[in-house]
């Protein structure tokens, strides 16, 4: 028979230790286990939490297991498939745009950090035009393309006609790898140098332009300024 939850250490209890330590401190497994709450005879809530875990290569793919496929572990019902589901969601809605408007731009740093959990499990290339006023908050957040596993095909007058349609004077550009590398390529270097090109002639702030790759980020601006 499997200890129960109260028989743990204290210290070793899910929500004990995120009362003593922070949320920070916890595993997956002890986050999700929260979320279940109870266990069944066989298996501790914990334990229920780690066989789900093992559903998916990846935390962030577990949005994808259908609810069918949770009730088939023993001890998920269809209430904790369902809270499960529900938390996903709620993950989901904190990453999309309305959660961006407003955020001050002062840094590559700042616009990555917004975008990068967003972006970085992404199995094709999605390009952002993230669009700023002129106190360099966020008005407007727009996706151009979804490109194929390798690049992205767009033109620079796909990227300005929103911007002007929007009259912003400041706009950044940030796209992820797929490979998880984000290495700018000779692509994004050229695309680039051709949307300085478009936006000095019109009179609009080109900021940056982030790649970002698998929880990592690199602008291209930066490492044009140090290779010089």
């Amino acid at each position: 028979m499997p200890l129960k939850m109260n028989e743990l250490p204290e210290s070793e209890r899910p929500y004990e230790k995120l009362k003593m330590y922070g949320a920070k401190m916890l595993s997956n497994s002890e986050l999700l286990a929260i979320i279940i709450k109870t266990g069944t005879k066989e298996a501790t809530a914990l334990e229920l939490a780690s066989r789900i875990l093992l559903l998916t290569e990846n935390l962030e793919d577990l949005q994808y297991v259908s609810i069918d496929s949770l009730k088939h572990i023993k001890g998920i019902g269809i209430v904790k498939a369902l809270q499960i589901k529900a938390l996903c969601e709620l993950a989901n809605r904190m990453n999309k745009p309305i959660q961006k408007i407003n955020r001050k731009i002062k840094t590559s740093s700042d616009i990555a950090k917004l975008f990068i959990n967003e972006l970085k499990y992404e199995k094709q290339e999605i390009l952002k035009v993230v669009m700023l006023n002129s106190k360099n908050q966020i008005v407007r957040i727009e996706d151009i393309k979804v490109g194929t596993n390798a690049e992205i095909a767009v033109t620079p007058a796909q990227i300005i006609g929103p911007i002007v349609r929007e009259q912003v004077p400041k706009f950044i550009l940030i796209h992820n790898h797929p490979s998880g590398d984000s290495t700018p390529s000779q692509k994004d270097k050229e695309f680039t140098d051709r949307m300085k090109v478009c936006a000095k002639l019109l009179g609009i702030s080109f900021l940056d332009h982030i790649v970002i790759g698998y929880g990592n980020y690199q602008s291209i601006f930066f490492r044009e300024e140090n290779e010089k």
